[in-house]
């Protein structure tokens, strides 16, 4: 048995059990939310397995008692009903501890999740971080960037750009990250969505068509870390703009790609409004398009989606479990003139922007638009960095530092 490696969500799992009584793990399928669970659960349920879930399909409740608790319910949406017995469990005896519930991104807003309003609190389990493949899950960059924005630099040997672009083509999903390697990797990744499609049809009966679905994914892999319209994506893949608005509605809702809002205050004016696209997982990224090291390294463009999207899956990942609850969002003009890759809204503490940069040694005029922000903003610019592919940490100007990209986990 592989040794199990933190995540960062175990400390608030622990938390949560240990006052409420239960808890829903949400996540992409093969993100690891099973693996975590099962550490804190007394008993399991399988209800991706037929005959568990015939049992409780034809009573929930009496399935449900007796058994030792915390309860793992795992691929709840196999069993809906199992929502509501554990919401009149709770209801009758309401003690900390009781349930767990783990199941695929998409059914967030499943309506069998409404009994459980209230009594379900959720944890979100992104792909794995590097810091976290690193066994060191209890630590965000975005907190100590704000308290100590001018910080030591990382320790150790960091990476040069291809050893950044490995990194990022290795993604975070558990098993190609920490148990394989090479070809065997490469697959793995590569037949992901795939994989997922035959689980659709399993649980749901029906799924798109997957050369189609494929077409598009590789579209949007290409344009992830873009702002681009439907129409763009539609075209790209050969297929017509409903369609595309309904696979990017089933990938978003499966956990493989997101959305990051556009950032918008009345001190700024002719923003855009339209989200940025993002793949949920680099190493996703890089199979879509049968990218390697190789082929990256020979393409600019490529190269800057990659990183870009490599960095915001290790801020987005730390997101939920960051004491400041930052709301990530990038910023963009009308006109393209002025953009900020990611900005942190921290609410009444202010507002961080970071730059992503596939550059060794970052100068000021890599922070021209950071610094625009900052002087726009005010005294409510907190912090501002641009990270990049060098070694060494520096500031750039006011407020803003030039910080290596491994100081996101060394």
């Amino acid at each position: 048995m592989a040794l199990y490696v933190e995540r960062m969500a175990d400390a608030l799992l622990r938390e949560v059990l240990d006052s409420a009584p239960a808890v829903i793990v949400t996540g992409a399928r093969a993100s690891g939310k099973t693996t975590t669970a099962t550490r804190y659960a007394a008993s399991k349920v399988s209800l991706d397995n037929p005959a568990e879930a015939a049992v409780f399909e034809a009573d929930p409740d009496a399935a449900l008692r007796g058994r030792p608790e915390p309860v793992l319910f795992d691929e709840w949406q196999a069993c809906p009903a199992v929502v509501g017995a554990a919401k009149r469990a709770v209801d009758v005896e309401r003690r900390a501890g009781r349930f767990i519930l783990t199941g695929s991104a998409r059914f967030d807003a499943h309506p069998a999740l409404w009994p459980g309003t209230g009594r379900l609190i959720r944890i979100a389990m992104a792909p794995m971080t590097v810091r976290e493949q690193m066994g060191r899950p209890q630590r965000q960059f975005l907190s100590e960037l704000v308290k100590s924005p001018e910080a030591n630099g990382p320790a150790g040997d960091p990476p040069d750009l291809r050893g950044y672009v490995e990194l990022a083509l290795r993604g975070g999903f558990p098993e190609p990250a920490l148990e394989l390697d090479g070809v065997a990797r490469r697959e793995w990744l590569s037949s992901y969505v795939g994989q997922l499609l035959v689980h659709e049809r399993a649980v749901g009966g029906s799924a798109p068509d997957p050369s189609r679905l494929g077409a598009y994914f590789a579209a949007y892999a290409l344009n992830s870390a873009g702002v681009v319209d439907d129409t763009t994506l539609a075209t790209a893949a050969g297929i017509d703009r409903r369609t595309a608005q309904s696979y990017a509605s089933l990938l978003a809702d499966l956990g493989v790609v997101s959305e990051l809002p556009a950032w918008s205050t009345n001190v700024l004016k002719r923003l855009v409004r339209m989200p940025k696209r993002q793949v949920a997982d680099s190493g996703l990224l890089g199979a879509a398009i049968g990218a390697d090291a190789a082929f990256v390294m020979s393409n600019s463009e490529v190269l800057g989606r990659l990183i870009e999207t490599f960095v915001a899956n290790q801020l987005l990942a730390e997101a939920p479990f960051d004491s400041l609850r930052p709301r990530w969002h990038h910023l963009r003009e009308r006109d393209g003139r002025r953009e900020v890759d990611l900005v942190a809204d921290l609410g009444a503490r202010g507002i961080v922007g970071i730059e992503v940069k596939a550059h060794s040694a970052p100068k000021r005029d890599h922070a021209r638009h950071l610094m625009w922000l900052r002087d726009t903003m005010g005294e409510r610019f907190v912090a501002g960095a641009v990270l990049h592919t060098g070694p060494d940490r520096f500031t750039l100007t006011d407020r803003i530092e030039a910080i290596p990209i491994c100081a996101l986990w060394d």
